[in-house]
């Protein structure tokens, strides 16, 4: 029986008070639609059918690289109305696994074994999950056989019935060949007046198919999302499942409630991170790195035993073994660490390379530069590399040092083994082993008095 995923994204999501569309909205850097796709991608190598509504642009753009079969429900009439839109795709032999694009936290492992639950029984199954508080979902009905006999919707509820904790996900595999019979007869006859895809259930029984269904094991897992309040649950859950996943992969955490991977975060052996630290993008930790705390790593990669100190930026860089950097470091994109670098506190480096043993200590600015080995650079010094309309590159050779409060004017060549006087600015190249002074010369006038204010 071959698998065919329905994305139901037709919701408004007015209630997320916002431009953006509902699903679009983040969790974990990924927007719900995209992680429920993602969640259900390896089910089945068939398109995914994704019913929409009017004006879904936005959607249908974020996802604009991935082969997908789009369905319009250009009215909102109901769940069993959007499903009903798809009929016409499927194939009646096919197992149709059912998903709101608003469920972001759903897990692979979870909707595999709904598909292995409805192929071993009749082509019907029902996620299902327990509830302290069941307001707002489905409730499960049940017959002594521990089968569903029916789902009945929180407002079609009757006095009582409230009380019921086993509560309907939303997520069904359904049996095409079903759908196509049962959907064409849904009636609204409901507090909503709208078309259930629950009261397929009650067609199930009728026809004597049994429903049967599978409990998931943490409610978070079909946390629905209609609001911020609800996004900003269902994030917390996401970043509390990567951090159980770190601690058990021998990451330490200094506090695993104040993590942030908005990406993909691959680690080596004895790694550190600190408090309040956020990764987005494809980030890499090599053994022993350690990052301190309040810092943005993104889309970088840092080599064995280097320490990121708190407050720092990194953006697109790469980092080698043995760095030190920060603490209030930025790291623009397309800069290069080698191995053993200093990076202290206040310098920003962007489109640089540092090679081996090399120094920028303070309140530096190094753009498109390349920097030998065992350099040393004075704090205040600022590669002065945009003209007002070109940028042009700095070139500092090995063993050189520059002292402090020094411009050097791109473009420009700094020889190896050459010392550049602390307050120059240098418009010129340097040759090798070279001491470059270009200061105005110190003049002191004897008993000088400050301006002082008119009656004072």
């Amino acid at each position: 029986m071959s698998i065919r995923i329905v994305v139901l994204a037709a919701g408004l999501g007015k209630r997320m008070k916002s431009a953006l569309p509902k699903v679009l909205h983040t969790v974990g850097g990924k927007s719900m639609f995209v992680r429920v796709l993602d969640a259900a991608a390896s089910l089945s190598e068939k398109p995914p059918i994704v019913i929409h509504g009017k004006n879904s642009d936005a959607l249908q753009v974020s996802v604009s690289n991935r082969v997908i079969n789009w369905v319009l429900q250009s009215e909102q009439r109901g769940t069993g109305h959007a499903v009903l839109q798809a009929l016409p795709y499927l194939e009646d032999s096919e197992l149709v696994v059912i998903l709101c694009a608003d469920v972001p936290l759903i897990k692979t492992e979870t909707l595999q074994r709904l598909v292995e639950t409805a192929k071993s029984s009749q082509g019907f199954s029902v996620l299902t999950v327990t509830l302290d508080n069941p307001e707002g979902y489905g409730r499960i009905f049940r017959k002594e056989d521990g089968t569903v006999e029916k789902i009945v919707e929180t407002v079609d509820l009757e006095e009582g019935d409230q009380k019921i904790a086993d509560c309907n996900s939303g997520i069904f595999a359904i049996q095409a060949g079903y759908l196509k019979r049962w959907l064409p007869n849904l009636n609204e006859r409901n507090l909503q007046n709208e078309l259930y895809l629950t009261d397929c259930v009650l067609f199930a029984n009728e026809e004597k198919v049994k429903v049967v269904s599978l409990s998931v094991e943490n409610p978070t897992e079909v946390l629905g999302v209609n609001d911020r309040k609800q996004l900003a649950q269902a994030e917390r859950v996401f970043q509390s499942r990567i951090a159980n996943d770190l601690l058990e992969s021998g990451v330490t955490l200094l506090d695993p409630s104040r993590l942030d991977v908005r990406g993909e975060l691959l680690l080596g052996r004895d790694v550190t991170i600190d408090v309040n630290v956020i990764f987005e993008g494809r980030v890499v930790l090599e053994d022993g790195v350690y990052i301190g705390p309040n810092s943005i790593v993104k889309n970088s990669e840092i080599g064995k035993n280097s320490v990121v100190r708190e407050h720092c930026v990194l953006e697109s860089v790469s980092v080698g073994v043995d760095c030190r950097i920060g603490p209030f470091c930025r790291l623009r994109p397309h800069t290069r660490l080698a191995r053993e670098v200093t990076v202290g506190n206040f310098v920003e480096i962007k489109n640089s390379l540092i090679k081996e043993k090399s120094k920028v200590n303070h309140l530096s600015y190094v753009g498109d530069a390349d920097v030998g080995e065992r350099v040393n650079i004075g704090a205040g010094t600022i590669t002065c590399n945009y003209d007002g309309a070109n940028k042009s590159k700095t070139i500092i050779e090995d063993d050189v040092f520059v002292g402090s409060n020094t411009e050097l004017v791109a473009p420009v060549k700094i020889s190896s083994g050459s010392t550049i006087g602390a307050g120059s600015t240098v418009t010129k190249n340097v040759e090798e082993n070279t001491l470059v002074v270009s200061r105005v010369a110190q003049k002191s006038i004897a008993g000088w008095q400050r301006p002082k204010k008119d009656g004072a």
